[in-house]
């Protein structure tokens, strides 16, 4: 008789929480009247995973950028911050950790690093010893993760799972030159601002060709890639080689994130019923939310 397989659920918690806050999701108060739609919305989410028969989750965490700021910010300026938040939604990061740990889910709270870093040291640390570990973010970060079908990415906003053949399809380069790729164009979502002139296409041919920026030669003439512009590009990629290295160590994703748990730890036992309940009392949680059936058919403690 066969075994149920071992799927590793890595939860992007920070984009959860945006993605709620700014969702169309109905405004919702705590007792005390502070904003709580980020976190209600979050928690639903999270039940819907934990319900999803085709996600089939055994083992999950949830990483959160809380602060916001990492060690990325001492490297470089222009990296993200915390401006520009709403305060509604910044108070709302310690409360949304609470709210996960009461749905059984294990929380990782960065502070020199960042929720990212955390996702990708679980992906490599246990990749291994799982069936399928699927990291829950449609961030092109984690393209740099990603191993066969082994590990993939599941954005679930737009019903799709990448594997590393979808990467290469759609991006055309290989999980191993996504940082390069990254320095190249930039991300504005993490203040990385690229080179000029580098467009999505052309890096991703130049990196198809030459794998990673120090392989790029630095003369257009001699690139075996027919790219329009490439004296000038090539110029612009020499003089601000520099720049292009410290974006990439931007961009590269940390295996060294101090997790403290073992596998064992991240199998999901249920939902803590005197945990949850106490919580949703706390934000005054919808009565649908209480009563979920996720709650109903699997409680722990």
């Amino acid at each position: 008789m066969s075994m149920a397989p071992k799927r590793l659920h890595l939860i992007d918690g920070t984009y959860e929480l945006f993605r709620a806050h700014f969702s169309k999701r109905p405004e919702h108060q705590d007792a005390s009247g502070r904003d709580a739609k980020a976190t209600v919305g979050v928690m639903w989410s999270i039940l819907a995973l934990l319900g999803d028969p085709d996600e089939q989750v055994t083992h999950i965490a949830a990483a959160f950028d809380n602060p916001i700021r990492s060690f990325r910010n001492d490297l470089f300026a222009g990296y993200k911050t915390d401006a520009g938040v709403p305060p509604e939604l910044l108070a709302q990061f310690d409360r949304v950790e609470r709210a996960t740990r009461a749905l059984g889910v294990v929380v990782w709270s960065m502070a020199a690093f960042e929720a990212d870093d955390a996702i990708a040291t679980a992906a490599a640390r246990w990749s291994n010893d799982v069936d399928e570990t699927r990291i829950v973010s449609p961030d092109k970060d984690f393209g740099q993760c990603l191993r066969g079908s082994r590990v993939v990415l599941v954005d679930r906003v737009r019903k799709r799972v990448i594997d590393e053949a979808t990467l290469l399809q759609s991006r055309g380069i290989a999980p191993g030159s996504v940082p390069d790729y990254l320095a190249l164009v930039g991300d504005t979502a993490d203040g990385i601002p690229g080179l000029a002139g580098f467009g999505e296409k052309t890096a991703a041919t130049l990196l198809r060709e030459y794998g990673h920026l120090e392989s790029i030669p630095l003369r257009g003439a001699a690139w075996n890639a027919n790219i329009r512009g490439a004296a000038s590009l090539a110029a612009t990629l020499s003089a601000n080689m520099d720049r292009a290295i410290l974006y990439r160590r931007l961009a590269t994703l940390d295996l060294s994130v101090p997790l403290s748990q073992s596998l064992d730890d991240l199998e999901w036992q249920g939902i803590p019923a005197h945990q949850f309940d106490e919580f949703c009392d706390e934000i005054r949680a919808p009565e649908a939310l209480r009563k979920h059936p996720m709650r109903v058919a699997n409680v722990s403690g």
